[in-house]
């Protein structure tokens, strides 16, 4: 089970997450698209912070006031991951509840309303996917005091705005005596969003650290985020909830639809069963498999496609969950050579199932026009035998 843990001991900003999870080995490609489809390609550099090598991230835009709606239409309307739109949209929503909750309903973005603010939660919300994580844990966030200017004049530190996204998101935090502002709105919010709701037990190997640069570089502390990635050894429990509905009146592809549009939207699972249903109709069970606090979005989208006038709630499911990683390996053929990914799930220690990742072994059969089941062997095998 791969965890992803922020260790925010000088703050969190945007920029800075999204540096800390490219050091991690996010997809820095993805990241750059993504980016430059709301403003000039961002510049990525490594560079140095009280002695601590980070990767930078420099935005280049003007400052905007906009609406909710007027950013989610741009968060839309970008070049990236469905996943990661939908994460980003939920993010400018918590945005837009803390500062309603301070400033009253409908409000202006500021500073989080500019294009390198919307870039900087697209481009960490395309990293944070591209990781491929399990759990995610939030160390406390450390906040300076004192007095910080804003759009609205000089506020206490850390911002009205920021402490409420950080209460709403149960983030912990840590005072300290830095009279700078250390942790951003909208650096509480991408943490709140990405934090998983059932705390994680860190135990197990760390397998990669990432740090993440912000803009000042002070003499005594190293203004950056830390961010690690843990592989746990033990055998994973987590609490899920089960949504199900009938359906007699839907086609297979409206059913096909629905599932594709449920995975994107960050289901754990989504799947249609055939039934028989009262006087003989044949039909579907759908079944979503989900995150308590993802309910809300699964309901919506099963009642907006089905039409379904009642949805049944199963609570508190606890599951197991294997230990697993993705492995990558390398498929050469003829000229080319093809990376796929696997998923290795292990049990005390022990690899128990492999499966090569479908996209991959799709693309490498398109072009080298074998069939899937020989490519997806060839890879299975050879990531078994490298694990051993």
């Amino acid at each position: 089970m791969r965890i992803l843990v922020f260790d925010p001991f000088h703050g969190a900003a945007g920029d800075m997450i999204t540096g800390s999870l490219l050091d991690l080995g996010a997809d820095k490609e993805s990241v750059i698209k993504v980016m430059s489809s709301v403003v000039a390609p961002p510049g990525i550099d490594r560079v140095k912070r009280c002695g601590i090598s980070a990767i930078g991230i420099q935005t280049n835009s003007g400052h905007s006031h906009r609406t909710l709606e007027e950013v989610l239409e741009i968060v839309e309307k970008a070049d990236a991951p469905k996943n990661a739109i939908e994460m980003a949209k939920r993010v400018f929503k918590r945005l837009a509840a803390g500062e309603g909750e301070i400033h009253g309903e409908n409000p202006h973005f500021h500073e989080v309303g500019a294009d390198d603010a919307i870039a900087d939660v697209l481009g960490a919300c395309t990293a944070f996917c591209s990781l491929n994580i399990d759990a995610t844990a939030v160390l406390p966030v450390a906040t300076g005091r004192g007095y910080i200017k804003s759009a609205h004049g000089s506020y206490p530190n850390p911002a009205p705005a920021t402490l409420a996204i950080l209460k709403n998101g149960n983030i912990p935090v840590k005072i300290t005596d830095d009279e700078s502002e250390l942790c951003t709105p909208t650096g509480a919010a991408l943490l709140a969003e990405f934090r998983s709701k059932e705390s994680p037990d860190i135990t197990g190997p760390v397998k990669a650290i990432g740090y993440g640069a912000g803009k000042r570089d002070p003499e005594d502390t190293p203004n950056v985020l830390r961010t690690f990635i843990v592989e746990s050894e033990v055998l994973n429990h987590d609490v899920i909830e089960i949504l199900e509905t009938n359906v007699d009146d839907a086609t297979g592809e409206l059913i096909s639809h629905v599932i594709q549009r449920l995975l994107e939207a960050g289901a754990s699972d989504a799947c249609a069963i055939p039934v028989i249903m009262k006087k003989g109709r044949p039909g579907y069970l759908m079944k979503v498999i989900s995150k308590s606090h993802d309910t809300h979005r699964f309901i919506e989208i099963l009642s907006e496609e089905l039409g379904t006038l009642g949805i049944r709630h199963m609570q508190n499911i606890h599951r197991s969950i294997l230990e697993r990683e993705i492995v990558e390996v390398s498929f050469p053929y003829e000229n080319s050579t093809y990376n796929i990914r696997v998923k290795v799930g292990y049990i005390n220690g022990t690899p128990v199932t492999v499966k090569a990742e479908y996209e991959d072994l799709k693309k490498a059969s398109a072009s080298c026009k074998l069939p899937l089941k020989t490519i997806a062997r060839y890879a299975e095998d050879k990531a078994l035998k490298d694990i051993e």
